[in-house]
């Protein structure tokens, strides 16, 4: 049987899930409880509350006497590692773009990638049945970005298919469209080259991903260069970091067909397989015939850019509410996770409770502290940090961002005279339509946490912005974080109406009454830039005087509830946040306020 392997590539949002489930529908593999089901292949909770395709995922289809291995990937810049090594497992790469939004920061990074390691490109123009759809013009920013990229000759001639994925329609005009995925499968099976299939040669596998069974253990997915993989059969495991060599033997054999792994006795070259049976098997190894042991080379992957601290809570309300409390339980999770996750570190500091987790931005790290919430773990983190480096010249160097934000004209003063501030530099700025406006600015790393629920604020929830990393340079000087201060609780205890009535004046309240609070809490935002401590579980002195009028309704602002995200934006340098399965706060790392002011005036930071 022949076989094509094909990576979806696009920017977040552009339709790509949605897309394979129509590729999938279309093929006839889904079973019938997963027919019409809407983003099949985002099988993760989290995928599916915040609609972004997280961890890539493989599916296998049979188009005629054909089989298409799809792997469906991460349009998320943070999970640009998923990407990197995805692209060693195929061929072609089918590069999704949305013809209003036109080619994006992350479709830029992720087609540089696939043009380098010279992958064969199909551009499919998706949501063609937009009312603001501009196709034609969107085709030409794909070629002119094809070029910048340095894509060979042969890339250039790329094959375009129109689609509108929502619909199951695709088609090679705009105006003559199909209710099938046809075209889209014969583009793929035309300009898509088969995989080089020698079975004779000795077995060589290179394992891109990683996951897990609880049943089998550790599972390597990978495409096999060479040779036949059969079960039972005795392999030796290299390449990677640090070149271990050690032997192996293949427990068991999986192939993906539809959106499951079907258990085989014997996988050919060219597909792409799962194996079980090797334990301390890692991302990048090559999996080889003992008597020719050849490990292949295992595409870079870019470093972290972003680091934060995970510590084990100390607060009073400590190990109420979660499972996993320990820094044994933590440390174990911590270093589990890396294991798969390619493009993340974690380091062990001065002290036992505390660890130090690096990632590729702050999305990346808020999606594992989500996880391990749902697992049942609870600690603290700080706030997200970039991480610097030394110049040659011994200068300081920092982490820069190429952002792309899209806003209404009305909005751009105040867009501009905020990343002003945060020391971005505007690169070029275009008209989308008539009312929108398209603006790049390469910005430090540092000055975009927390910007973008200032960009909703400014531009009334319209402003969409997205960025990517740019490399290092020179470190850019202060940027102003966060001009307002905390509302910090006085005591523990219960929040009263009362109590709140008189600390809304203060600022904005995260809290609302009958909320349990400690000494040290973040309860609200102050106005001004400096910390408050308020009494929030005050409640009115009893007498039995009444007159009336004197006993009116307290009427109380809603507080504003935090997500982890918009949690890890406010907190300041000497403030939490602390993470449990049911509960989200922040809190200052000193709860006592004469400890906190014992130190402030001998000028010592947190």
């Amino acid at each position: 049987m022949e076989i094509r392997n094909v990576a979806i590539i696009a920017h977040v949002d552009h339709g790509k899930t949605t897309l394979v489930d129509h590729l999938l529908q279309d093929a006839g593999v889904l079973r019938r409880s997963e027919v019409g089901v809407d983003r099949v292949m985002d099988s993760g909770d989290l995928e599916r509350e915040r609609g972004i395709t997280i961890l890539s995922k493989n599916t296998a289809v049979s188009y005629g006497d054909v089989r298409i291995n799809i792997v469906d990937t991460p349009g998320h810049a943070d999970f640009g590692g998923e990407v990197e090594r995805i692209l060693q497992m195929v061929d072609g790469v089918l590069l999704l773009v949305d013809a209003f939004e036109g080619c994006m920061p992350q479709t830029r990074f992720v087609l540089k990638k696939a043009l380098e390691l010279g992958k064969v490109p199909v551009v499919v123009i998706n949501k063609v049945d937009r009312a603001d759809a501009r196709p034609d013009e969107v085709v030409d920013e794909t070629l002119e970005l094809f070029i910048e990229l340095g894509a060979t000759a042969e890339q250039l001639d790329f094959p375009i298919v129109y689609a509108s994925a929502r619909n199951g329609m695709s088609g090679y005009e705009v105006d003559k469209l199909e209710h099938s995925m046809k075209p889209i499968f014969d583009t793929i099976l035309k300009a898509i080259p088969a995989p080089a299939m020698d079975d004779d040669a000795p077995l060589q596998i290179l394992f891109s991903t990683i996951d897990y069974d609880d049943y089998v253990g550790k599972i390597g997915v990978g495409r096999i260069e060479r040779g036949v993989a059969k079960r039972g059969q005795s392999i030796v495991l290299c390449g990677g970091e640090g070149n271990k060599v050690r032997p192996a033997k293949i427990s068991r054999l999986y192939r993906f067909e539809g959106l499951h792994r079907v258990e085989v006795e014997e996988v050919h070259a060219g597909d792409i397989l799962c194996m079980a049976g090797a334990e301390d098997l890692n991302v990048g190894e090559t999996a080889c015939d003992p008597n020719c042991v050849e490990p292949m080379p295992f595409v870079h992957i870019d470093e972290p850019t972003v680091s934060m601290l995970f510590k084990v809570n100390d607060s009073p309300f400590a190990g109420r509410e979660g499972r996993y409390v320990t820094s044994r339980n933590i440390r174990e999770r911590l270093f589990k996770e890396v294991k798969t996750n390619v493009s993340m570190r974690v380091e062990e500091t001065e002290t036992t409770d505390t660890f130090k987790v690096s990632g590729r931005g702050e999305l990346h790290l808020s999606i594992l502290i989500e996880t391990m919430r749902r697992e049942g773990y609870e600690f603290a983190v700080t706030r997200p940090k970039v991480i610097l480096k030394e110049g040659p010249n011994g200068e300081t160097l920092e982490p820069m961002e190429e952002l792309t934000i899209d806003v209404p004209t009305e909005f751009m003063g105040p867009v501009m005279e905020k990343l002003g501030a945060r020391k971005a530099e505007m690169t070029d700025m275009t008209a989308i339509g008539d009312y929108s406006t398209r603006v790049k600015f390469m910005i430090p790393a540092r000055g975009l946490m927390g910007y973008r629920s200032e960009l909703l604020t400014d531009t009334k929830g319209n402003g969409v912005m997205s960025h990517i990393f740019a490399g290092y340079d020179t470190y850019k000087g202060p940027i102003e974080s966060r001009n307002s201060g905390s509302l910090v609780a006085h005591e523990t205890g219960d929040t009263s109406s009362y109590g709140l009535f008189y600390a809304q004046d203060r600022g904005r309240l995260f809290v609302g009454p009958g909320i349990p609070v400690y000494e040290g809490q973040i309860v609200g935002e102050n106005a001004r830039d400096e910390d408050i401590v308020v009494n929030v579980c005050k409640k009115k002195h009893v007498t039995n005087m009444r007159a009336a009028g004197s006993d009116e309704a307290l009427r109380l602002t809603p507080p504003v509830i935090f997500t982890l995200e918009q949690c890890l934006e406010f907190i300041a340098d000497d403030e939490l946040v602390e993470v449990t399965p049911k509960s989200i706060r922040m809190r200052k790392k000193i709860l006592s306020k004469e400890q906190r002011m014992k130190l402030a005036a001998r000028g010592i930071q947190v």
